[in-house]
């Protein structure tokens, strides 16, 4: 692809292996988009250029009907010399359409990352005696070591663990819709994430964290330092929502109403000026909900509708030096005073084109104006 960076494609039923170099040659286009979004997962998309003869025949439309129905694929970029891991998926459609002239067709190869594999089967009626929530995903996700899937879990504040002689818990659906669920229960959220080495992926279970060490600063308007294509923001504060929940004390039965603001240790204030809910909303379903996890579930809906900042860019990752990350902290710099500052980023496309390796990004805040004298660059 270039002397600075080369892209690998890995395609197999089990065990993935780098697509031939004829192949490759055939790629017209990589699309790969990772989103912060709940329930969500990381999709990519491949496209080709499919002669009559193409080996792309046997490689993805014979291999995509046999069995076992699972042909994983993994798309690692290598940036001077450093690997990145953009996918690690399967792939779900495959469609063929014609091409520029009439000898070559284009075919699309569309997935999602392994989650798909984990939606697969229905685990209804499965047990877990006398386990917590904790427990219970460490035992689904064993079941995807054979993946290369390492979970990362934190354990919740609300530990449950009813006695089998009271209440044994049962799976409800496919692994990937239960253990959505126990993360909806205590305000968690569940997402995987490929890497950091090819045929790895880390599984976590645990609080939206906006927290940690930033990516290097993207700068706007600063001449020869300037390291984005386009970056614009808007403040739209419509949706937020202050939710109220509802819990009973336990001795008089009196029901009172909690407000949960959406600042917390793991959410902080990204901005010197808050951003007021316009709206209250009371949480219907807390009465079902301990109290513990009826706050919990509130502080995540309120977390869901925190960020009035949105903005919205494009890079090229050769200047910016490597890929932005989805839900990590990424600096701003040079877009004024209101938005310069630390931002969340909520969603990256990469676009991979023959010599070309561009992002598009989404970033999202809960305040204006920096709460940094300077980020780091």
């Amino acid at each position: 692809m270039s002397s600075r960076w080369t892209l690998t494609v890995m395609v197999g039923p089990a065990v993935p292996i780098p697509l031939p170099r004829a192949v490759l040659d055939d790629l017209a286009s990589v699309e790969v988009t990772h989103t912060a979004e709940r329930r969500k997962p990381g999709g990519f998309r491949l496209q080709f250029v499919l002669g009559k003869r193409s080996p792309l025949h046997t490689i993805f439309l014979a291999a995509g009907g046999a069995l076992p129905p699972i042909l994983r694929t993994l798309i690692v970029a290598t940036i001077d010399g450093t690997p990145h891991v953009l996918m690690d998926g399967v792939v779900t459609k495959q469609e063929v359409t014609p091409g520029s002239d009439p000898s070559h067709d284009m075919l699309s190869v569309t997935g999602v990352d392994l989650t798909a594999v984990m939606g697969l089967i229905d685990f209804s009626g499965t047990p877990f005696p006398a386990m917590p929530i904790e427990a219970r995903v460490a035992v689904i996700l064993a079941k995807y070591a054979m993946f290369g899937v390492v979970p990362r879990i934190i354990p919740t504040v609300l530990f449950e663990a009813p006695l089998p002689t009271e209440r044994i818990p049962s799976q409800k659906g496919t692994d990937l819709e239960y253990v959505n669920t126990l993360a909806e229960e205590v305000g968690y959220v569940f997402y995987l994430e490929p890497g950091p080495v090819p045929g790895m992926t880390t599984a976590y279970f645990g609080p939206e964290i906006k927290l940690g060490v930033p990516q290097p600063a993207l700068s706007t308007n600063m001449d020869a330092h300037t390291n984005v294509e386009s970056l614009s923001f808007s403040l739209d504060t419509e949706e937020k929502t202050m939710p109220v929940t509802v819990i009973q004390e336990l001795m008089s039965k009196i029901p009172i109403p909690i407000p949960l603001p959406d600042i917390n240790p793991l959410n902080p204030l990204l901005g010197v000026v808050p951003l007021l809910a316009k709206r209250i909303e009371y949480v219907k379903d807390s009465a079902k909900r301990s109290p513990i996890q009826a706050v919990l579930h509130a502080m995540a809906r309120a977390a869901g509708t925190a960020d009035g900042v949105n903005g919205l860019g494009t890079l090229d990752v050769l200047r910016y030096g490597r890929p932005l990350q989805a839900r990590r902290l990424v600096g701003v710099r040079g877009a004024g005073i209101a938005f310069d500052g630390l931002h969340f980023v909520q969603r990256v496309t990469h676009r991979i084109k023959r010599g070309e390796y561009k992002q598009e990004f989404a970033l999202a805040r809960n305040g204006l104006v920096s709460t940094l004298p300077a980020v780091p660059v």
